[in-house]
């Protein structure tokens, strides 16, 4: 994969498309591409609420039905397809070597280790967590791992699951966006299984002089910690993106229970029945929606209403219709619904292209770079993995 000619040509058919992919239509009720893309906006409009939800669980179907009325999708598509990276052969997994794992981090750390490179430096592990993938490597590849997390009580239960599996591992207790844990970094390889926004982007960022032997970073929540507009790692990049299009990149649901997906749409209208009742009573304004407490959606939808009207200082009616608010909630979550069809499609070109920015910058400051895909997204749809080598020439100026 000829990873920056790829980068250019995605970057150009991003930025010719635009505006579809950036207007979110939680908050822009018409986007502008509707009047230049009438038979499209009819076509939306005419789906049934299973084909809806259908399309919304299977990007490709759903891909493959726009692609009447945005050819320039497949060319997105095709270039947003990254091959599986090649996997080594290891022995099966004890059961002992797993304990005190979730049965999914279990499944995503052991394709992570499947699909890097075998470790022949000492290892560290990027925001730890547990330190469950730390303890992996060590016992695949029989070397020290340092693993540095932030969280006391974490650090306190990797140490604990280090100690009862008799694993060569460190755990330090540090945060790693200052200088003191990039000082880690030094002659080390690096993990960094969905270290979330600045967390994988600091480690790219100062790579040249961090001294690093090797990295292996699986990147996730792009908006987290960005500027805003993002600030690019590579010297081609030139999209400009806004935290709404960092986060679009991160907003499919595929591994999502049901009953989480049933709650994110009650959520939604109820957001959604708020901000029609305070257009009624404001006029038509555009301002950020900040997140709301979990809390106060288990009560009714007038409780809801009440709660936000005082924090954004709203003078409700003396007796709102709450039903008939409601269901215009409901009603705007199915417009919503269709027109992030359109917009999601550009999903994994973003992510990808974000991907990529981290894969050149990696490779402008010393490293060879492969990237390619260590899992299915069914079991994480962050399933990206950027492996960098440092090149020799370059050990000197590190």
């Amino acid at each position: 994969m000829n990873l920056r000619a790829r980068f250019l040509e995605l970057q150009t058919l991003l930025a010719e498309h635009e505006e579809i992919w950036r207007p979110a239509p939680f908050h822009s009720v018409s986007p502008r591409w509707r009047e230049h893309r009438p038979a499209l906006a009819t076509a939306l409009e005419a789906l049934d609420d299973e084909a809806v939800k259908r399309f919304g669980l299977d990007p490709e179907a759903c891909a493959d039905w726009l692609a009447a009325y945005l050819p320039a999708l497949g060319m997105v598509n095709k270039l947003s397809e990254v091959p599986a990276l090649p996997a080594r052969s290891r022995p099966a997994s004890r059961a002992r070597e797993d304990d005190g794992m979730p049965g999914r981090k279990r499944a995503q750390v052991e394709a992570f280790v499947r699909h890097i490179p075998a470790t022949v430096t000492p290892a560290l592990e990027w925001c730890a967590g547990k330190g469950h993938l730390g303890r992996k490597v060590a016992l695949t590849d029989q070397v020290p791992v340092v693993s540095l997390e932030l969280n006391p009580a974490l650090c306190a239960d990797a140490k604990s699951l280090a100690t009862r599996k008799g694993v060569d591992q460190e755990i330090l207790c540090a945060d790693a966006l200052t200088a003191s844990g990039h000082g880690h970094v030094r002659g080390r390889t690096v993990f960094a299984l969905h270290a979330c926004g600045e967390l994988h982007r600091s480690l790219v960022r100062n790579a040249h002089t961090d001294g690093a032997e090797a990295y292996r970073i699986s990147p996730c929540c792009y908006h987290l910690g960005s500027e805003d507009p993002y600030q690019p790692l590579s010297s081609d990049a030139s999209l400009m993106l806004d935290a709404s299009a960092l986060r679009l990149a991160v907003t499919e649901l595929v591994t999502a229970p049901e009953r989480d997906r049933t709650r994110l749409a009650r959520d939604q209208a109820w957001k959604l029945g708020f901000i029609a009742l305070r257009t009624e009573v404001e006029g038509e304004t555009r301002r950020p929606f900040r997140p709301v407490p979990a809390a106060w959606f288990d009560g009714s939808f007038d409780d809801f209403c009440r709660r936000l009207a005082i924090r954004e200082h709203v003078r409700l009616p003396a007796n709102p219709a709450w039903a008939d608010w409601e269901h215009v909630g409901w009603k705007r979550r199915d417009e919503v619904l269709r027109l992030e069809l359109v917009r999601h499609a550009f999903r994994r070109g973003l992510e990808l292209w974000l991907v990529l920015d981290l894969a050149l910058g990696l490779g402008e400051r010393g490293f060879d770079v492969v990237l390619g895909r260590f899992c299915e997204r069914s079991l994480t749809p962050r399933n990206l993995l950027v492996i960098g080598q440092r090149r020799p020439d370059s050990r000197t100026a590190a």
